[in-house]
Order: structure tokens, then sequence, then C-alpha cells
């Protein structure tokens, strides 16, 4: 029983939670679902992301990502803070879209839309 319970919350997160790369800049952290700073070095990040031009190529937890103009478009509100401790996930961005990946698999939890 506990195994089925464990089994079908999995394959809920992965039917719908994969979709969270549109995202909405806010301009204060409290208005924010994740709260992100920007790495000087690939290496220092979490995830590496790439700005695509177009929402239907922002697909998957993959670090595609399409900047909205309006915050009820986007899966998750984001805002940029100055330090790296005042951060829940750190990026660097990226030239290329096939670079875009995540570094740290325990923090893609952050960017799943529920």
């Amino acid at each position: 029983m506990k195994n089925i319970l464990i089994t079908g919350v999995l394959l809920m997160l992965v039917a719908t939670g994969v979709q969270a790369q549109k995202v909405f800049s806010v301009d204060a952290a409290y208005k924010a679902d994740v709260k992100v700073f920007v790495t000087d070095e690939a290496y220092q990040a979490d995830l590496l992301v790439y700005k695509v031009d177009a929402a239907y190529k922002a697909k998957k937890n993959k670090g595609l990502w399409y900047f909205t103009d309006a915050a009820y478009q986007a899966d998750k509100k984001i805002f940029f803070t100055d330090e790296a401790y005042q951060a829940d996930l750190k990026i660097f961005f990226v030239d290329e879209a096939y670079k875009a990946k995540w570094q740290k698999a325990d923090k893609k939890f952050l960017m799943y839309q529920p």
C-alpha cells in the first residue's frame, strides 16, 4: 500500500510538474516563489539557464526559461537577489540552449509546478 502511494505521488509529479519554466521577475523577495542569484561562473550554479524567445520553447524543467510580461502568465515568480546567501537557487545564463541543465539535482523541486 505504501509503495502504491509513493508511486502515485511520483507519477503525479512527473506528469504535472515538468512545465515550470515560464518565469516572471518580481520586484520584491516576498512576492517571489523562488529567490535567484546569478553567478559569475557556470561551476558555481545549481542550474544553467538559457533564455528562450517563445513560451512554447520553455518546456520541462531543464533550464529553458521564458520570461513573461505579466505575473499571471508565469509558472514561477522569481526575485533576483544581490547576494548568493539570500538565494534559494543559483543560476548561470548560458549562450546556447543545449548547455542548459541542472548541475545540482537536489534543487530541481524549486522549479516544479504543483
